[in-house]
C-alpha cells in the first residue's frame, strides 16, 4: 500500500498491510525543535536549518528523508508565509520561520511577540520551549454589542498574519504537494471554538462567560463561526481536491475530566462544530479532531458530527484506557494516537520498554482497522533520540 492507501484504509476501518502510521503530519503529533535536531543528529543527516510548523509550539515541519526513514505515512498542509528566514531561535540551531514572525529579545532573557499596535502578545520566558499567550484582545468587552469594533480580528482568526501567502497560492502548493506524494494530505485548517473563545477572552474569563454570560459566548461563536465557513468553502475551492484529510483542533479535556460539561458542549459548543464538520464531510473529505486529555464523554458527540478519527488519544488520562476506547467506540471511529505516552515513557523509560508500550497499543488498536500509529501529541524537550527511534521502529516496522 502506499502512504494515502494505509491511512484511507484505517479511517474507513479496514486493516492496512501495516499499522499506518504518522510521523510529523500534524502540529499536534510533530516534535518540538530541540528535539528534533538532536533526532535529526543521531541519525547522521547533515546539519540544515529546521523550518517551524508551529510558531507558538516550536514545532517543525519534519524533513521528507525523515518522514520516510519512520514509515511515515501521512504529510502536513500548513499556512504558510510568501518568504522565510532564518532566526537565531537561541537552541543553538537555526531554525526557518516566516519573515513578519519577528520576536523580540528582551534585558531579561525572555523573547516577546507584538502586534501590529505594538502590544506584547505571546512571551518565551529565559530558558523557555514555547511562546505562550500573554494578551487577550477582547478582555475588555462588557458586552456582544462591542464585539462589532473587532470584525477586522474575527476575519482573521486562525490564519496567522504571518502567513501572507493568497488563497490561491495556499491551493497550488496543496495541488504540488498532493501530486509530489502518495502519502496522505492532511490540511491543518486552525480552527476552534472554545479555545478561541479561551485565547480572545482569556482563559478564564471564558470558562466564567460559558457559565454566566450565553449572549457574549454566543455573539463570539456566530462572528467565529460565519468566518470559518467562508473560508472554509473557499478553501476546498481552492484545494479540496488535493487534501485526504482535513484537520481540526479544539481542546475539551484535562487529565482528570473534561473542561466543560457534555450538556454545555451540547447546547453552545457542539451545533458550530456540527456545521462545519458537514460542510467539510460534504466535499467528501476525512475529518480528523485533536482533543487533549479526558474526552471519552465527548467521543459520541464527535461521531454524530461525523468526525474520521480522534487525536492525540491520550491513554493516561481518565477514562482513555486503550481497551474501554477500543471496545467502545472503535467500530465508528478512529484513533490516531495513542501508540505511546509521552508522559513517563516515551520521555523516561528504556527503548526496550518504549517497544513494549507501542506493541501492547498496536495489538489493541490495530485488529479490524481503525488506527493510525502516533506518539500521544508532540514529542517534547528532552526525549532520547533512541526512544523514538525504537518507538516508530517497532509501530512501522521499518
Amino acid at each position: 500500500m502506499t502512504g494515502r492507501e494505509r491511512i484511507l484504509a484505517a479511517l474507513e476501518h479496514r486493516e492496512p498491510d501495516r499499522p499506518a502510521v504518522d510521523f510529523a503530519g500534524t502540529d499536534c503529533s510533530s516534535l518540538h525543535a530541540t528535539t528534533y535536531g538532536l533526532l535529526r543528529k543521531s541519525l547522521g543527516i547533515e546539519p540544515r536549518p529546521i523550518r517551524l510548523a508551529c510558531l507558538s509550539q516550536q514545532i517543525v515541519a519534519a524533513d521528507v528523508e525523515i518522514q520516510a526513514r519512520f514509515g511515515g505515512d501521512a504529510v502536513g498542509l500548513f499556512y504558510n508565509p510568501r518568504k522565510w528566514r532564518l532566526w537565531d531561535s537561541g537552541y543553538g540551531m537555526e531554525l526557518e520561520v516566516p519573515d513578519l514572525w519577528r520576536p523580540e529579545p528582551q534585558p531579561d532573557g525572555s523573547c516577546v511577540l507584538r502586534n501590529r499596535e505594538g502590544r506584547a502578545v505571546s512571551r518565551r520566558p529565559k530558558g523557555g520551549y514555547y511562546f505562550d499567550p500573554v494578551s487577550f484582545p477582547l478582555a475588555d468587552v462588557r458586552t456582544p454589542d462591542e464585539l462589532s469594533a473587532y470584525g477586522h480580528l474575527f476575519e482573521r482568526w486562525d490564519w496567522p498574519a504571518v502567513c501572507d501567502e493568497t488563497l490561491e497560492e495556499y491551493g497550488a502548493r496543496a495541488r504540488r504537494l498532493y501530486e509530489a506524494t502518495d502519502k496522505a494530505v492532511v490540511a491543518s485548517w486552525r480552527m476552534h471554538y472554545l479555545q478561541a473563545g479561551q485565547l480572545l477572552r482569556g482563559y478564564e474569563q471564558f470558562m466564567v462567560d460559558l457559565m454566566t454570560d450565553e449572549p457574549m459566548v454566543r455573539a463570539i461563536f456566530d462572528r467565529l463561526h460565519a468566518v470559518y465557513l467562508d473560508r472554509a468553502r473557499r478553501l476546498l475551492d481552492v484545494s479540496g481536491r488535493w487534501c485526504d484529510v482535513i484537520f481540526f483542533t479544539d481542546d475539551l479535556g484535562s487529565q482528570q475530566g473534561p473542561l466543560i460539561s457534555p450538556r454545555l458542549y451540547r447546547k453552545l459548543v457542539k451545533p458550530y462544530w456540527a456545521g462545519l464538520i458537514g460542510l467539510a464531510k460534504k466535499s467528501g473529505r476525512k475529518v480528523l479532531m485533536h482533543s487533549c486529555g479526558a474526552i471519552a464523554d465527548f467521543i459520541p458527540d464527535l461521531i454524530e458530527m461525523g468526525v474520521d478519527a480522534v487525536n492525540p488519544v491520550q491513554i493516561s488520562a481518565a477514562g482513555m484506557a486503550p481497551e474501554r476506547l477500543k471496545r467502545d467506540f472503535g467500530r465508528d471511529i478512529a484513533f490516531w494516537g495513542g501508540g505511546v505516552s509521552t508522559q513517563g515513557v516515551l520521555d523516561r523509560a528504556s527503548p526496550g520498554k518504549v517497544r513494549e508500550e507501542v506493541r501492547r497499543n498496536v495489538d489493541i488498536f490495530a485488529p479490524g482497522g481503525g488506527f493510525v500509529f502516533t506518539q500521544v501529541h508532540n514529542i517534547q524537550p528532552g526525549v532520547p533520540p533512541e526512544n523514538i527511534v525504537a518507538a516508530f521502529e517497532e509501530a512501522s516496522g521499518c
